[in-house]
């Protein structure tokens, strides 16, 4: 079974100078556009974070300090990204959890809002763990029989990426072979902000952490405005912040 696809999907990788999507930055990103005729894009990016790599987050990817200092910052690469990004859906690898939002939250701090509506996001390694529960290195060596070579690379990691969602269409008869049904089946289809702090419920969006857990966002914020000023100036990524303005706002415009 072949994937189906209306318009073009980008399979993208990143490695980053940590895990923390507020605060950490992109040091290498690799993109794999796949056209519905067929033909592939590879571009794979080298980026100055602006701060120092850590140490031992250089030595699980490799990259260093002294690799990106004279490399583009993501601001100076964000206006091609954005062209090459256009009218595109997403694959990745723990993609929905981690790279997805922490590549928005970079848009956002160069002030390049990245809208997410309209796009699907598909989650190869949810897909694994439906059906195979591993990492990406076993995936790999179970769809495709290779090892991963070059493991932590953005370039190496992405290609994986493709091969193994490839792999995972041809194995499985019963897995959708449209981006929409993936898109479900990757578990992002509830999810009002990226980092999952937001989600629906019915037509309603609800808090999904703390003491306001399942509640109606526009309740809350219609009655305790001073918790719209606790997350605006807490560590909450860009986009989730973005997302609770504009409810925010709505509140106030029915007022």
């Amino acid at each position: 079974m072949k994937l189906k696809l209306e318009r073009p999907l980008v399979v993208f990788d990143l490695e980053t100078t940590g895990i923390n999507v507020s605060k950490d930055r992109i040091v290498e990103i690799s993109l794999l556009k796949i056209f519905p005729e067929g033909n592939e894009e590879l571009r794979t990016y080298r980026v100055n974070p602006g701060i120092p790599i850590p140490a031992e987050t250089s030595e699980i990817h490799g990259i260093y300090d002294k690799d990106v200092i004279d490399k583009p910052s993501f601001k100076e690469l964000a206006p091609a990204l954005v062209t090459f990004l256009t009218e595109c859906d997403f694959c990745g690898f723990n993609s929905n959890k981690f790279d997805f939002p922490l590549l928005v939250e970079e848009f956002y701090r160069v002030d390049i809002p990245f809208e997410i509506d309209h796009r699907k996001f598909i989650d190869v390694q949810r897909i694994f763990h439906h059906k195979e529960p591993r990492n990406l290195k076993a995936a790999l060596q179970f769809y495709c029989n290779k090892n991963l070579e070059n493991a932590h690379s953005a370039e190496a990691d992405t290609i994986a990426t493709w091969e193994i969602l490839k792999a995972q269409m041809e194995r499985y008869e019963d897995l959708p072979s449209d981006l929409a049904g993936l898109h479900n089946m990757s578990g992002q289809n509830n999810l009002a902000d990226l980092a999952g702090r937001l989600v629906y419920k019915g037509d309603h969006v609800v808090f999904n952490f703390g003491k306001y857990r399942g509640k109606r966002v526009v309740d809350v914020l219609s009655r305790d405005a001073g918790y719209y000023k606790w997350m605006m100036g807490g560590d909450f990524p860009s986009q989730t912040k973005n997302v609770l303005t504009k409810i925010f706002l709505s509140t106030k415009s029915n007022d």
